[in-house]
């Protein structure tokens, strides 16, 4: 038996409007900024969310950005850290490895979009510097917020009275994920981080909505591969 209650049609609403606004205010930054039109399209999307969660009595903390509480919650952070590394770039390769060896695309190939953003970021510090500091602020926090926290509790919600509700939330923000990645990175792109997704957002239920290990371990990843292309190293 389905849920049709009015909390489930918000739920589905609010499912709908926030990649509306993300992908929509991203478009109409795309002609004036387009190297930095997602970052600033998602701050103003967590800008509306904070004010929508306060309006409804929600919080960050309770989507998952809190403290672990307890010196045994702390220190399962690292192996949960690590787990979630491990799981994004081994979600990555695999997927990566399986498209190029069906023909679907070439891994060799440097997408042109990836050439586009970062194409200048070889041997210049600044521009590196500066992609960190986009990368710790929102990719590792400001994606991790959204794409986990804000679109798997709407899912959740949305789905309820559903079977298998958590994990048509996880693939659905996943979707909305890859999708995100699509515009510089191709269905390539689209597919490899989508399903990158999907592992990030099994770890958020597994991890009980505990955001920090996904937070440090996608700055992590980010942050290694930013710092490859700086040294014009093989990623």
């Amino acid at each position: 038996m389905t849920d049709t209650s009015p909390s489930r049609t918000r739920a589905a609403l609010e499912l709908l409007a926030a990649p509306v606004i993300a992908f929509g205010s991203k478009a109409m930054l795309d002609p004036f900024m387009w190297k930095f039109s997602g970052p600033v399209s998602l701050l103003i999307v967590l800008t509306v969310a904070t004010h929508y969660l306060r309006h409804r009595g929600e919080s960050w903390a309770q989507l998952g950005l809190r403290s672990p509480g307890g010196w045994k919650s702390t220190l399962l952070v690292l192996p949960q850290t690590l787990l979630a590394i491990i799981s994004i770039l081994g979600t990555g390769v695999l997927i990566a490895t399986l498209g190029d060896t069906l023909g679907l695309w070439d891994t060799s190939v440097v997408p042109e979009g990836v050439e586009a953003r970062w194409g200048n970021i070889q041997g210049n510090l600044p521009v590196y510097l500066m992609w960190m500091a986009i990368v710790w602020t929102s990719a590792a926090f400001g994606e991790e917020m959204f794409f986990r926290a804000v679109l798997i509790t709407r899912a959740e919600r949305a789905f309820r009275g559903l079977p298998f509700a958590p994990g048509l939330a996880v693939l659905t923000a996943a979707l909305i994920f890859g999708t995100g990645h699509f515009y510089y990175q191709g269905m390539r792109g689209l597919i490899v981080t989508g399903m990158i997704g999907v592992a990030l957002g099994l770890l958020y239920l597994v991890y009980k909505r505990n955001l920090w290990p996904l937070i440090l371990a996608h700055g992590l990843v980010d942050s290694l591969a930013m710092t490859a292309l700086y040294q014009d190293a093989d990623w």
